[in-house]
């Protein structure tokens, strides 16, 4: 389970996050919804580790992050998280097969046991014909399938998603959403979701609702 525990946030004199309290259930299908400029973005930035709070904690698995040193949250991070973005961030030197690999690489991983486990991912997200095909050899939804891959390759407890849907036409976008379900239920991974469609969100397990920096 993952606990927020009275968060603020300010960028300059802006508020963006006041006084967030919440808990996220592990094993979830988790929506955050909420108007343009509401702050879902930087919650989950701030729950995922990717940026700190002014004040307040966070609380993973029983772990205060604060307390931990640079280099012990970036072994979390690696070993407990993935993270979606609503660009694909993909490196364009490398095929398919090798930006999934990559995160697995750095965490220690052999090169072989990465291929393997990487193939497997492609497998599953429908692309193993795509395995050596470089990003710009790929159509959009393509692309958005292995970055969602190379999220998974660590096998994390927990995935954030940014508007993971939002460069995507709508079936590409309603087809990545049900891949989010079937692997929540296949290997029990909870996704945190920063979405403005309201058809993943009614199916979300949890709705978090946001308004001007607060949750309603």
């Amino acid at each position: 389970m993952i606990k927020v525990e009275g968060i603020k946030k300010k960028y300059g004199d802006i508020l963006v996050l006041n006084n967030i309290s919440l808990q996220l259930e592990e094993k979830k299908i988790i929506a955050i919804v909420g108007a343009s400029g509401a702050g879902k973005s930087t919650l989950l930035h701030i729950i995922g580790t990717l940026d700190k709070p002014d004040s307040g904690s966070i609380i993973i698995d029983g772990i205060d992050i604060s307390k931990l040193s640079e280099n012990k949250l970036a072994k979390l991070r690696n070993q407990k998280i993935g993270f979606i973005f609503q660009f694909h961030h993909l490196l364009p030197e490398f095929t398919a097969l090798e930006n999934i690999s990559l995160p697995a690489l750095i965490n220690g991983s052999n090169k072989k046991t990465s291929a393997h486990k990487a193939l497997e991912l492609l497998t599953i997200m429908g692309l193993e014909d795509r395995a050596h095909h470089k990003p710009n050899q790929l159509s959009g939804g393509e692309q958005q399938r292995v970055a969602v891959a190379r999220a998974l390759i660590n096998n994390p407890k927990y995935v954030f998603a940014d508007e993971p849907t939002g460069n995507l036409d709508s079936k590409n976008a309603d087809s990545l959403h049900k891949t989010f379900f079937e692997l929540n239920e296949k290997f029990e991974i909870g996704f945190i979701i920063v979405t403005h469609n309201n058809e993943l969100a009614k199916s979300a397990h949890q709705l978090i609702t946001m308004e001007k920096g607060r949750i309603i």
